[in-house]
């Protein structure tokens, strides 16, 4: 699939989330999304990421945006995960990889001189009308709601 570019259609999808619920891009349809992707629960780069977006969630909120994390770690990982560090957002359990595939965020990576397939940490901010505003590929994990206030902003 051809990379997702800025006024793109966001991919539709449904899954379930961190609490077995089932979980559609339709379901947030006339809100601003930032949609993220992260490689793996409760690891140290996803965790400050995470714990940035919940830290700045109340102001976020108020400025009508929705979040929504998504790997390809299961419900059980995900409600651990959410449980441990309090966060107040969905995560979505995409075990079969088909939202990463759509988002084209599933690509080769390479640590420590070793190549393997994993998730490429990418934020996708959706406009209420369900278009790609912005997409960020260089994720900074421990600023990464001032990384989307910074886009967003007039």
């Amino acid at each position: 699939m051809a990379s997702l570019t800025a006024g793109a259609k966001a991919p539709e999808f449904t899954s379930t989330d961190q609490n077995g619920k089932p979980v559609s891009l339709a379901d947030y349809k006339g809100k601003t999304v930032i949609l993220y992707f992260y490689p793996k629960d409760d690891t140290p780069g996803c965790t400050a990421q995470a714990c940035n977006l919940r830290d700045n969630y109340e102001m976020l909120t108020s400025q009508g945006y929705e979040v929504i994390g998504v790997s390809t770690d299961d419900e059980k990982s995900h409600k651990k995960f959410e449980s441990k560090y309090q966060l107040p957002f969905t995560l979505i359990a995409d075990n079969d990889k088909s939202i990463n595939g759509l988002y084209d965020v599933w690509k080769e990576k390479n640590m420590y001189g070793k190549k393997f397939m994993g998730t490429a940490r990418t934020t996708f901010i959706i406009n209420p009308e369900g278009t790609i505003a912005h997409i960020i590929e260089k994720v900074d994990t421990q600023n990464a709601s001032e990384q989307v206030l910074r886009l967003l902003q007039p």
